[in-house]
């Protein structure tokens, strides 16, 4: 039978990426600077990690695709509409009735406060992916894989991740985003030993692993970076990034390299989604076949696109804008109210690998 170009489980049409995880909508106030309390003007954006790297792989050209859930309801199907907008392939994201879709608001106080409050309770129906459910040929003939760190908060979407990681036994690439959010877990008090012991497991099943110092200090322990580095690589992955956000970011790989590259110079409105951005840009390199280092300057100049507007889904940036922050070129600042040109928007992502 002649292979089917339509079918995602086709292993002569995988996904470039196919991420797992976080989803929700982002509420953020229209000025900067302002106390939640007196905020009067929202913008509402697509957000959540897993859904903004998948928006930013797109936005640079790649063919991506999210596996969460949403609540049956309209902020649901605002989600829906998103994702197809921005042309992420939205077929393994469902609803569940009984748990609304969650809500983010956030605080902006450039250069390097941004306060997120999150609705996500009692549960966030992205932590009701159950393993029975996964299009397991699809995840293994991804060219990426990516999951998260929130996605081992709890079940059933603890055991379906690790379901997923296993069944693609480190095919292609398989990142481990740490993604690291201690107010999502149920027990916050016990939450670092216990994200310990769940982000050991996938390690395991993991070839890259990306996370800011906080989150490389859950993970192993470590909080040097070349140390937390090391770590990561002893603990199964073959390249470990750590973002050490006005410090640059620093690389390793398993056959001895080590990079370090220095943040993008940006005049900073809202850091959050740099991360995520950095995430969807890094995921393009790899699998461009890039030098280590130009994956890295060109994840670093994202990033740092991102945290210079307002929003985070809508503001990941295109390869030509990518190309003209790394050679040098300013992006364009907000407008009065604070809101960037068309082509900026928001999320849950981390503000790394920039610097006011």
């Amino acid at each position: 039978m002649a292979p089917d170009p339509t079918d995602p489980t086709d292993p002569a049409d995988p996904y470039d990426l196919i991420t797992m995880g976080r989803i929700g909508v982002d509420l953020y106030p229209l000025r900067t600077g302002v106390p939640l309390a007196r905020v009067d003007a929202f913008g509402k954006f697509l957000g959540g990690s897993a859904a903004n790297v998948a928006v930013a792989a797109a936005r640079l050209g790649r063919r991506s695709a999210l596996i969460t859930r949403t609540g049956a309801d309209p902020f649901g199907e605002y989600l829906h509409q998103e994702l197809r907008a921005f042309g992420v392939d939205d077929r393994w994201v469902t609803p569940v009735e009984g748990c609304p879709t969650p809500l983010t608001f956030c605080e902006i106080f450039p250069p390097d406060d941004f306060p997120l409050y999150f609705y996500r309770f009692p549960k966030a129906p992205d932590l009701e992916i159950h393993a029975h459910e996964l299009d397991l040929a699809a995840i293994a003939a991804a060219r990426v894989f990516w999951m998260t760190g929130t996605g081992l908060s709890a079940e059933p979407s603890r055991t379906a991740t690790i379901a997923a990681l296993a069944h693609r036994a480190r095919r292609g690439i398989t990142v481990f985003d740490l993604d690291w959010r201690p107010v999502l877990w149920k027990d916050t008090a016990g939450a670092d030993a216990a994200a310990r012991t769940h982000y050991t497991a996938a390690l395991r099943h993991a070839t890259v692993a990306v996370g800011n110092l906080d989150e490389c200090e859950i993970a192993t322990g470590r909080r040097e970076p070349a140390a937390a580095a090391r770590a990561l690589l002893d603990a199964g992955v073959r390249l470990a990034v750590v973002k050490r956000g006005p410090e640059g970011v620093l690389a390793m790989t398993a056959d001895g390299r080590t990079v370090d590259v220095p943040p993008v110079p940006v005049d900073v409105v809202n850091g959050l989604g740099a991360g995520d951005a950095f995430g969807g840009a890094l995921c393009h390199g790899l699998l461009a076949g890039w030098d280590l280092e130009r994956i890295l300057r060109f994840a670093n100049a994202a990033g740092a696109l991102v945290a210079s507007r307002l929003a985070c889904s809508s503001a990941m940036p295109r390869p030509d804008e990518v190309t003209a922050a790394l050679d040098g070129v300013r992006p364009a600042g907000p407008g009065p109210d604070g809101v960037e040109p068309a082509g900026s928007g928001p999320d849950g992502g981390r503000p790394e690998g920039v610097r006011p």
